[in-house]
């Protein structure tokens, strides 16, 4: 018998609750804690907090465990979604999830469980942790198509240390079996999805409320204007819906993708087809990088690494050029580099940290690192 306490962030959903379950079958001391982490608009339509919470003291009752209540919402503002609107109001297309599990839910949320008593806490994510020597790594959940390694290169090992993700090593067709087996009422319950804690509003509606707008010009690679954008600050790269120029495609049958967006000049830049040059760049810049066991991988190696989150890993090289900054080239160009969006390299299944993407670049463009020259 585990008499340990783990605190489980209870979503609501049926990840978080299977988590919960197993780790009380395990023989832990269990209880569920539920984040409210969004009050502006709160009682809108696209707001699923009430029902979410209903769920989740459902499942705790379900499965006979406590659970308290706790508002993070000054954190969340304060930490992610300032950032997350500050990064949109200088062109970039932020990952507010990474932030939020950096800054809330393995920060705000983990001190609070250790002032409750806590030993450990649990989320439903789908990743795996691994313990060597004192040491603690980040893999990647037997589940390929639901990892979420992805979300959580900036835990450090600390954070680590003190979680545990009951899933990581379950299909999520298993999770929802167990969940209904044991009587879950949210065993088919839809996966969330949308910004962080904030949910699936409509994202041009959303952001109006917080950023002001400024229309230009859509122009292709030869400065022909095609159309008008509505602010760049609702575009990302490669992106191919809602670009309002005459429907997606043209005479030819190719559609339009966002392949730049001129910051200065306010132009968002378009490019027909998927396989357009304008879309595919050989590496990037990224700043404020963060390695999980504290410093950069050994220079020279071959690495995987990922510009978003469902891409396959890329083989990669990576050169330090600042302590707040790195390098990355990729054996084959990638397609639509964002910035604002992280990079996370792996080798084979073990999260080594990432960045966040500051630029694209080409081999040209830059002074070649030594090893890539020679290659």
């Amino acid at each position: 018998m585990n008499n340990s306490t783990v605190i489980v962030g209870l979503s609501g959903g049926v990840d978080s609750s299977v988590a919960a379950l197993l780790l009380k079958n395990q023989g832990y001391k269990v209880v569920g804690l539920f984040m409210k982490n969004w009050e502006d608009d709160d009682d809108d339509e696209y707001c699923s907090s009430k029902q979410d919470l209903l769920d989740a003291v459902s499942v705790a009752d379900k499965i006979g465990i406590d659970i308290e209540v706790v508002n993070f919402s000054k954190e969340y503002k304060e930490k992610v979604f300032s950032e997350f609107i500050n990064e949109i109001k200088s062109g970039k297309t932020p990952n507010p999830d990474i932030l939020c599990n950096s800054e809330i839910k393995f920060n705000a949320f983990l001190n609070h469980a250790i002032s409750m008593g806590a030993d450990k806490i649990a989320t439903g994510h789908y990743a795996q942790i691994k313990e060597a020597d004192g040491l603690y790594s980040l893999l990647k959940a037997d589940d390929s198509t639901k990892d979420q390694s992805y979300f959580l290169y900036r835990l450090n090992q600390h954070q680590l240390s003190k979680s545990l993700f009951p899933l990581g090593n379950l299909l999520k067709k298993d999770v929802r079996e167990i969940a209904k087996k044991e009587g879950l009422h949210n065993s088919d319950k839809k996966d969330s999805t949308g910004i962080c804690f904030i949910g699936e509003r409509p994202f041009t509606e959303f952001l109006n409320k917080y950023i002001e707008n400024s229309p230009g010009p859509i122009k292709d690679e030869h400065g022909k204007i095609l159309g008008e954008h509505i602010g760049l600050m609702f575009y990302t790269l490669g992106q191919r819906q809602g670009l309002g120029i005459g429907g997606s495609k043209t005479s030819n049958g190719e559609p339009w993708f966002v392949a730049e967006k001129s910051i200065k000049e306010n132009i968002l830049i378009v490019a027909q087809g998927h396989a357009h040059p304008l879309l595919f760049k050989d590496g990037l810049i990224a700043k404020k990088p963060h390695w999980i066991h504290g410093a950069l991988p050994e220079k020279h190696w071959v690495y995987g690494a990922k510009t978003r989150y469902r891409e396959s890993d890329a083989p990669c090289e990576i050169d330090m050029i600042k302590d707040d900054s790195v390098e990355i080239f990729f054996g084959q160009k990638q397609w639509a580099i964002t910035p604002g969006q992280s990079v996370v390299v792996y080798e084979s299944n073990v999260c080594l940290g990432g960045a966040i993407i500051e630029c694209a670049i080409d081999k040209a463009q830059v002074p070649l690192p030594e090893k890539i020259v020679a290659s």
